[in-house]
């Protein structure tokens, strides 16, 4: 059925257009029985205004914005995702506003769909994930003007309000648990590099190797998928020597790696430990349980939820909000590593 119009209305209701725009927006011009039998029929034919004629008029689109930059296939499968998306909209929703998402295929991609949702007053402001070292994304969302909030990553967002946790902290937490055990050779199957959390992690692991006595601290970008954390693990295996302990940017790429050590032979955490820096249902129902971060996303998200909220009622209230930073959770797939590398030194 094509979109009903005002002048739909006018024609059932008898009255001019111009009677029906003042019925419809409250101003004066008609009497009450008249109003009230142009909003009777509106209703009726489930008349709602077009995003446009809303711009004009200064109204709230009541929607916000989330567009994914990422491999439609990786977001399927990772749980953060979808504990993200329902933080974001549990509060959202209480507040009848929706959430409007779209994933593309890169940053170019995104930036055209925040100019062309905005022209179109599609939306009232944009929560943005996974922000980038040199983000070209943060100078195109101040020249629109739209409120906006970041998702990650301390400072580098211009005047916009972020939430974000320590992902520097949170990563040496992990490394400096590994040292303590004895773990002296350690891998990271990091994330893309031109994200500025993966930046962070992988600089947390180079900056303190020296400290804690490492002799072998790399870092290997992947595209979060579990087909590449197999394929790296499966290298980083097979290399002599090999690591004793890998730390995996996701919880589906460590589920990924522990199932090559099993093929590979490589007992778990006899020989290898392994860590994930995402915690989900995932980590904790495989055998052995994976040794990882756990933070609330949904509360997260829900945070997000609520500051960029505050941003649409002010947008001149941009703050910068630290939230706890993820918490180290011991499982059964780390332990100190077999007996003839732990006196191995720099």
């Amino acid at each position: 059925m094509a979109r009903r119009t005002i002048d739909d209305i006018a024609r059932e209701a008898g009255v001019s257009r111009g009677a029906v725009s003042f019925a419809l927006n409250g101003r004066p011009g008609v009497s009450e029985a008249t109003r009230e039998r142009i909003l009777r029929i509106a209703k009726e034919m489930n008349w709602r205004p077009h995003s446009a004629a809303r711009a004009l008029g200064g109204a709230r689109a009541d929607a916000v914005g989330l567009v994914v930059a990422r491999p439609v296939e990786t977001i399927g499968v990772e749980p953060f995702f979808g504990q993200l998306l329902a933080g974001l909209q549990a509060e959202l929703s209480a507040r009848s506003i929706a959430l409007h998402l779209m994933v593309v295929e890169d940053t170019a991609a995104e930036i055209e769909v925040y100019r062309r949702w905005v022209s179109e007053h599609r939306v009232d402001a944009f929560v943005v994930v996974d922000l980038q070292v040199k983000d070209p994304r943060i100078a195109v969302l101040e020249e629109l003007q739209v409120p906006s909030l970041i998702l990650g990553g301390p400072g580098r967002h211009g005047g916009l309000t972020s939430v974000w946790a320590d992902d520097r902290k949170a990563m040496l937490s992990l490394v400096e648990y590994l040292a303590a055990l004895g773990h002296r050779r350690i891998a990271h199957l990091a994330g893309m590099p031109a994200f500025h959390h993966t930046a962070r992690r992988m600089r947390a692991l180079r900056d303190h190797a020296k400290r804690l006595e490492l002799i072998d601290a790399v870092s290997i970008p992947t595209d979060y998928s579990d087909a590449q954390g197999a394929a790296a693990t499966r290298t980083l295996l097979s290399r002599s020597p090999r690591p004793t302990a890998i730390i995996y940017d996701s919880d589906v790429m460590a589920v990924a790696g522990l199932a090559v050590a099993a093929e590979m032979g490589v007992s778990v955490p006899d020989e290898l430990s392994i860590v994930s820096f995402e915690d989900s249902v995932l980590t904790r129902i495989v055998h052995p349980p994976i040794t990882a971060l756990v933070r609330d996303t949904f509360a997260l998200a829900r945070q997000a939820a609520r500051s960029v909220l505050a941003a649409i009622e002010d947008p001149d209230s941009a703050r910068d909000l630290e939230t706890a930073t993820p918490i180290l959770t011991v499982r059964g797939s780390t332990a100190p590593p077999p007996a003839d590398t732990v006196h191995e030194t720099l």
